[in-house]
């Protein structure tokens, strides 16, 4: 069983920006903690602390147990390749060993005396033990024995099966505290599912970071919240974070005024003692107490202040349609689906769903009025502008262009309007940085402003939260449930199909389908 001890931790990026401040938290053995906050926040970063990777410019950090890390990108090479690098640091060492004194192996004594150390401490560190576990990762992950998977290039994976066949590794394997960012990530929804059950299981103790709430309010039993410098650790489900985190900030708030409101006693004592013993020397040792008074009041530094709210402020205002908002007739996508036939009404919230590879995103990319191969046809109704919402984020036409350009050709707008704008989504500090150097939630949150500026009342989004932070993609669905128009969006994220009001279902089988609830499989 292991644990995580963090006391007075600080640590300060290479640019010397102060990243973390006296920050203090414990995780208990056994326990599945979720890292949340916004992007930047520095939850990567104190995963890396955590499993030795940096070192803070102060405090301590205290693990016991072996560490497996799962990192956010898993990398290059060959399925061999990816599994010893999450395996104990014994066994990358033998391994390593092992093949440098096989390849110096020669007829003298010493030679093969290395070797035969190194094959001994190879077996001693569970080399050959830990290739059985392989083989019932690769299995379970790719359908394959280990021998017949081992030498497989990464690049022939999906980022799905390369994620599994690390959480295969990682749960299966002997380490006792397990760090992962963003496992769920290139997962389709039965597998966040299959993560959720084995985090439900594990006896580990495990810290991941994820922006899926669903996945958070199913699998974790502790919320770190990583924000203002600090990590506040929220000891229920993510179900009660959010009111928790309010109340927490409430009382910051309340503390905080508390303090100010003692300080400017204690300053408006010492002004007047001082004002006294300047005709008095009577006075002079009661000035002098309550300055120093005051100088250790303010040493102290008062309570934390609350962490600043994240305020993503979407405007989607769309406008009036007529009543048929789109009608689909006979429509087959060339070599995906077969004809169906589909009506959305004005104001209707559609989401669309199925695996991948069945047609979503061409769909999408048809009613947006791109060159699509299809059969049937396509009606907006009256005054249906579409406004379309890239999954991949890839647009050429944003490419190389700074941010507050782009805004301002948008919808003609003076610098200073766009930059409020700008400053609306939190994304203002980056005006004068180009599309492409965009983290991924910001492109996310530029391309939605582009449509409020655009003016669409037919919104169609493909994925719209993936990249999104919590409070980036609670301010999307707080805009859309104020947008005067009409929604298709094609998601995975549960917690946000849940307000849609239909769901198409695009089937394998090349049948396009209505349902009464989400289908995920």
């Amino acid at each position: 069983m292991a644990h995580v001890e963090v006391t007075d931790l600080t640590y300060r990026l290479d640019d010397s920006r102060l990243l973390f401040e006296d920050v203090s938290f414990r995780v208990g053995e056994g326990v599945t903690a979720g890292l949340v906050g916004p992007n930047g926040a520095g939850k990567t970063t104190l995963l890396r602390l955590v499993a030795g990777e940096l070192r803070p410019s102060g405090g301590r950090i205290a693990v016991t147990g072996g560490t497996g890390v799962m990192r956010q990108f898993t990398g290059l090479g060959r399925v061999r390749d990816l599994l010893l690098g999450v395996a104990p640091d014994r066994i990358r060492a033998s391994v390593a060993e092992l093949a440098a004194a096989e390849a110096a192996l020669t007829g003298d004594e010493a030679t093969q005396l290395r070797y035969a150390n190194a094959l001994a401490e190879h077996v001693d560190a569970g080399g050959y033990d830990i290739e059985v576990v392989w083989d019932t990762c690769t299995t379970a992950a790719l359908g394959l024995s280990f021998a017949a998977a081992a030498d497989r290039p990464l690049d022939t994976l999906s980022g799905g099966e390369q994620k599994r066949l690390v959480l295969e590794a990682l749960l299966r394997g002997p380490d006792s505290l397990l760090l992962l960012d963003e496992p769920d990530n290139f997962l389709d929804v039965p597998g966040k599912q299959w993560l959720e059950e084995q985090l439900l299981a594990s006896t580990k103790t495990i810290l991941l970071v994820s922006h899926d709430r669903q996945l958070l309010a199913n699998a974790t039993d502790r919320i770190l919240s990583v924000e203002n410098r600090d990590v506040w650790v929220h000891g229920g489900s993510f179900a009660t974070f959010s009111s928790a985190r309010l109340r927490r900030i409430a009382e910051l708030d309340e503390k905080r005024r508390r303090w100010e409101e003692e300080r400017r006693r204690l300053r408006g004592m010492t002004h007047a003692l001082r004002q006294a013993a300047a005709k008095n020397d009577a006075v002079s040792s009661a000035y002098k107490s309550a300055r120093g008074r005051l100088a250790r009041f303010e040493e102290s530094g008062g309570p934390k202040r609350p962490p600043r709210e994240q305020n993503i402020r979407m405007r989607l205002s769309g406008g009036r349609t007529g009543k048929r908002a789109l009608t689909c007739e006979r429509v087959a996508l060339t070599g995906l689906t077969a004809p169906f036939d589909l009506e959305v009404w004005f104001g209707e919230r559609v989401a669309v769903l199925g695996g991948n590879g069945s047609g979503k995103s061409r769909f999408l990319h048809l009613l947006a009025g791109h060159a699509v191969d299809h059969g049937g046809t396509v009606t907006l109704g009256a005054r249906v502008v579409p406004g379309h919402f890239a999954q991949t984020h890839v647009r050429p036409d944003l490419a190389g262009r700074r941010v507050a350009d782009i805004v301002m050709a948008a919808a003609a707008l003076p610098r200073n309007d766009a930059m409020a704008a700008l400053a609306r989504y939190e994304i203002a500090p980056a005006g004068q940085q180009t599309f492409d150097t965009l983290s991924g939630g910001q492109q996310a949150r530029l391309q939605i402003l582009l449509l409020e500026l655009a003016g669409a009342t037919l919104l169609l989004l493909d994925e719209p939260t993936d990249n999104l932070d919590l409070a980036s993609a609670e301010a999307l669905q707080v805009g859309l449930r104020e947008f005067t128009g009409t929604v298709l969006a094609i998601t995975h994220d549960r917690w946000f199909a849940a307000e849609f009001d239909r769901y198409v279902y695009f089937g394998r089988d090349g049948r396009v389908r209505e349902l009464d609830s989400p289908l995920w499989d």
